[in-house]
């Protein structure tokens, strides 16, 4: 990510727009306004967007549809704005991947809040393993798990395929995989799950697991819309489903 974070706001409300450029701009970051669909798309085609926040309610194609359009074709972060009350709407957004939600009318110190705190959970890094005591399988540093086609890594943080090619993981990515890992078979709740990860993105604020979920399918799974590897239990959770060995 660049020195200078950028925001993509795409919203009809010049009013709204230009309140969150002053403000946003005056923190610290790049800003860029898109009045809708075809602007968002421009603005995303020259590339460098590290988060879009995008309205719910707008004339033509409405935010739900460009969400699932982002989603589709990029993994930048995304927080719907929306100034609607009905708790379905902000429920189809986060399934369709949306990272977060902001209610309308919003106070800008929350907006800048979570424009934060989701950028900080999609930002790659590599650090240590969590401490033994957070681990529910403790693991030597330089062990290994393989499974299927797929080898993680808990030194270097990496998950590599049988071949030896790298993907890409955040580092919410590769802890929510490990501790699918560590649990082979087993089905987890969405709460077992928060508990297991405990990263820093992980707020009481944020329904992040099956964005997350949805994510990690895209880079693990032969056919993501068909998942075999991390399968949904309806009603309980998700479930690794695969022979998991240890080195």
């Amino acid at each position: 990510m660049d020195a200078l974070p950028h925001i993509l706001i795409v919203d009809d409300d010049p009013r709204i727009r230009t309140m969150l450029r002053r403000y946003l701009s005056e923190e610290g970051f790049k800003v860029t306004e898109a009045d809708g669909g075809p602007a968002m798309r421009t603005a995303l085609a020259a590339g460098g967007a590290d988060l879009v926040l995008l309205d719910l309610v707008m004339p033509g194609e409405d935010g739900l549809t460009l969400a699932r359009q982002i989603r589709h074709d990029t993994d930048i972060p995304v927080i719907i704005l929306t100034g609607k009350g009905d708790v379905i709407d902000r429920v189809a957004g986060l399934e369709i991947g949306a990272d977060d939600y902001i209610a309308k009318p919003f106070h800008l110190r929350e907006v800048l809040a979570r424009i934060r705190t989701v950028l900080r959970r999609a930002q790659p890094r590599q650090v240590p393993p969590p401490p033994a005591a957070a681990q529910p399988r403790p693991a030597e540093p330089n062990e290994t798990a393989t499974f299927d086609r797929w080898r993680l890594d808990f030194l270097r943080r990496e998950l590599r395929t049988a071949e030896g090619t790298a993907v890409a993981l955040t580092a919410t990515e590769f802890d929510l995989l490990a501790a699918l890992v560590r649990h082979p078979n087993r089905v987890l709740s969405r709460d077992q799950i928060t508990d297991l990860v405990k990263g820093p993105g992980w707020a009481a604020f944020d329904r992040t697991v099956d964005t997350q979920i949805v994510r990690l399918r895209r880079k693990i799974e032969r056919q993501p819309d068909a998942p075999e590897l991390i399968r949904t239990v309806r009603g309980a959770g998700y479930i690794l489903a695969a022979v998991v060995r240890w080195a």
